[in-house]
């Protein structure tokens, strides 16, 4: 059954010339996924516990599991519309748990397990959670929580029961392995995943069951027209992120890949490398942190990739070549955000992307760069990366905040609030958040082409650049720099550093002060906190 959204094409202008959504009136994520479910015994899901111990687990063994949660649920009045939240790594449960939701016409809200009690107790509250799925630890946590959420009316752990909690695993061989999976519209909504701004409270993105529809192309393209035979596809990103979940598990569910899930503590480059290696992993979604991770670690051996897609930060050159050489293809950049995600892609097989570039809008996606009275702009200028209207993998709203969907529009265009530019050929280039572009002697700095030169050096092993106030410049480059092992920071280092960056880019972009820092502070999927480098202090 092949259900790929991109057919096999030798340019992209191929692609785009002969796409057309077919976006059906009625989609239920659950139900699409269930089509493997034919008593083949398909692997869905291969399940690595802590010490690695291995579990197959069948399309089939998944959609009984799915169905025994929902009926669960709904013994305890948990209904259409209702909202279930899902505070689990990735493990055979969660995927359960997400189709559970969606089977019954519920919305999932995914939460990463690494959350404090605020950041729960806020998306429980704001979502109207009527249910938790989770394990010891977040029943824990949920515990003393309990009294402020007065709409959660059931918590279950899916590894024993405890106070507060109800036992899941002991629940689930009395309830049905058949449930009557909900008729829903392909605009009715599924998940909300809520995405932290530069500021205010975090924001939860309603998405509809038709945004699993919208990510396939941007999967299967930067996956080098994924899936293929013999594919397996593993992320280090949890899948409470919009990466995580529809970047990788739900789209190869839906195309009957098998996806592994295993997720480090702490992700540690020698065994992701091991992991690969061991179970056969043939795609890769990895977070830009994670590949420079890679990169400082040893050589790969064993590793058999076919695809390897990021996103989030921009690669550079420097760690493109490394791919290259490691691993005999291309990276393949990608971008988008939670509110409308996968609509940028490169795609080496096609077409060169120039440096900096993170490619081209993926066929069925309409991206440009507007100004302020939401007109395209001409090509070469910067302006607001924009995303036209209406897009299936686009978000319905924010979940009770009206203001703050208005606000992300801009005529028919939803406003990502990163900066840009766009040349002729299509090619779009990023050149930070809207609060992230450094403005010094009249020029605009986008912090991550610095970034990159600085990541060339040999004795930088992860860079990240941010403006501050400069009495004469408004503002200058500052650079925080991890260095190499067996390098020391000093004064002379320091100036070495800024010398390579200003005789390789351009005398206005190079750090004028640079701060050598242990590590630098990321985000939980990766991505580098420019906000906190802001608020340090000098």
């Amino acid at each position: 059954m092949d259900r790929r959204l991109l057919a096999p094409a030798a340019s992209h202008g191929t692609l785009t010339a002969s796409f057309r959504w077919a976006i059906p009136a009625r989609f239920n994520i659950a139900a699409a996924i269930d089509a493997w479910a034919d008593g083949a015994g398909r692997t869905a899901i291969i399940a690595l516990d802590e010490a690695g111990r291995e579990t197959r687990v069948s399309f089939d063994a998944l959609h009984a599991l799915s169905c025994r949660m929902a009926n669960v649920l709904a013994a305890r009045g948990i209904g259409r519309g209702d909202r279930v939240a899902i505070l689990l790594p990735q493990r055979l449960e969660t995927a359960a748990a997400h189709l559970a939701a969606y089977r019954m016409g519920a919305i999932a809200v995914p939460l990463f397990v690494l959350f404090g009690p605020d950041a729960v107790a806020f998306r429980l509250a704001d979502s109207g959670a009527a249910a938790v799925i989770t394990d010891g630890a977040g029943a824990a946590m949920l515990a003393p929580l309990r009294d402020t959420l007065p709409g959660l009316r059931a918590v279950f752990t899916v590894d024993g029961g405890m106070v507060g909690a109800e036992d899941l695993a002991a629940l689930l061989p009395a309830a049905s392995d058949r449930f009557a999976t909900a008729d829903t519209a392909a605009d009715d909504p599924a998940l909300i995943i809520y995405t932290s701004g530069t500021t205010g409270q975090p924001r939860g993105a309603l998405h509809a069951h038709r945004v699993l529809l919208g990510h396939l192309p941007g999967v299967e393209l930067p996956h080098r027209f994924f899936p293929q035979a013999g594919d397996l596809f593993w992320t280090p990103a949890d899948w409470a992120w919009i990466g995580g979940l529809l970047d990788v598990l739900l789209p190869s569910l839906f195309h009957g890949i098998p996806v592994l899930a295993h997720r480090f503590p702490k992700f540690d480059p020698d065994a992701a490398f091991a992991l690969m290696a061991r179970h056969g992993v043939r795609n890769v979604f990895m977070p830009a942190t994670a590949l420079r991770m890679l990169r400082a670690a040893r050589a790969p051996s064993g590793v058999t990739l076919r695809s390897l897609a990021s996103g989030g930060e921009t690669l550079g050159e420097g760690l493109l070549d490394w791919g290259r050489e490691a691993f005999g293809f291309t990276i393949n950049e990608f971008y988008g955000q939670t509110e409308a995600n996968l609509v940028v892609s490169a795609a080496a097989d096609l077409f060169a992307s120039p440096p900096g570039s993170m490619g081209r809008a993926v066929p069925g996606h309409g991206v440009a760069v507007i100004g302020d009275d939401g007109a395209v702009l001409p090509p070469g200028s910067l302006g607001d990366i924009a995303i036209r209207a209406p897009d299936p993998v686009m978000m319905l709203r924010y979940w009770n905040n009206p203001d703050a969907t208005a606000a992300k529009f801009r005529g028919d265009w939803l406003v990502t609030g990163d900066q840009g530019r766009q040349d002729e050929a299509g090619n779009l280039f990023f050149v930070g958040r809207e609060d992230d572009v450094i403005t010094s002697a009249g020029y605009r700095i986008g912090p991550g082409e610095v970034e990159d030169c600085l990541t060339r050096h040999p004795a930088v092993a992860m860079a990240a650049v941010i403006g501050v106030p400069d009495p004469v410049r408004t503002e200058r480059v500052k650079a925080f720099v991890v260095l190499r092992p067996g390098h020391e920071p000093g004064e002379a280092l320091a100036a070495e550093i800024q010398g390579f960056v200003r005789t390789r880019l351009a005398a206005h972009e190079y750090p004028r002060e640079i701060a050598f820092v242990p590590a630098l502070p990321v985000t939980a999927t990766g991505k580098v906190m420019r906000r906190a480098l802001r608020q340090a202090p000098p």
